[in-house]
């Protein structure tokens, strides 16, 4: 699954394959599911998909701008390690970032019923 979302005024690449799991483990050296699976004690959205920030003390965002970077590899084989490629933005507004790329997370952890 791929689509583009606008991060700081550029248009970013994203893409969710059947190896962002493993692209992910590769690069930082944590488990995927483990990360994802802490969150779920994190932050709650509301009915707009956007993320209470009353709800997010204890959260840890290392792990959006980790996926995040993961789906923009996977889309564009060309970008930098993860430090230079957040570096290149002038801001990085998570919070408005995640409700856009939940799609492709559920993509990434979804399964098929027969």
């Amino acid at each position: 699954m791929e689509r583009t979302i606008v991060i700081d005024g550029h248009e970013v690449k994203l893409k969710s394959t059947g190896a962002t799991a493993l692209r992910y483990k590769a690069q930082f050296g944590k488990d995927f599911f483990n990360d994802l699976f802490k969150l779920v004690k994190g932050g709650k959205a509301d009915e707009n998909g956007k993320i209470d920030p009353s709800s997010i003390e204890g959260m840890d965002f290392e792990f959006f701008y980790n996926y995040t970077w993961v789906l923009a590899k996977q889309a564009d084989k060309g970008i930098p390690d993860p430090l230079s490629w957040l570096d290149s933005f002038d801001v990085f507004p998570i919070l408005d970032i995640v409700p856009e790329i939940q799609d492709l997370l559920y993509n990434t952890i979804q399964s098929k019923k027969k």
